[in-house]
């Protein structure tokens, strides 16, 4: 049940963190606060496709 997903910048967009989920357990879009290297600083990330 575990799929493999990608976090992207909410701010600049670019794609920086890939990580798995479980869809049984978490079956909405993922978002957690990681650092941004363009920015230099923690935003928040979103899954995408």
């Amino acid at each position: 049940m575990r799929v493999n997903i990608t976090l992207a910048c909410t701010e600049t967009g670019d794609r920086n963190y890939s990580t798995t989920k479980n869809k049984r357990n978490n079956p909405e879009r993922l978002e957690l606060k990681k650092y941004c290297p363009r920015l230099r600083k923690m935003t928040l990330h979103k899954e995408v496709k």
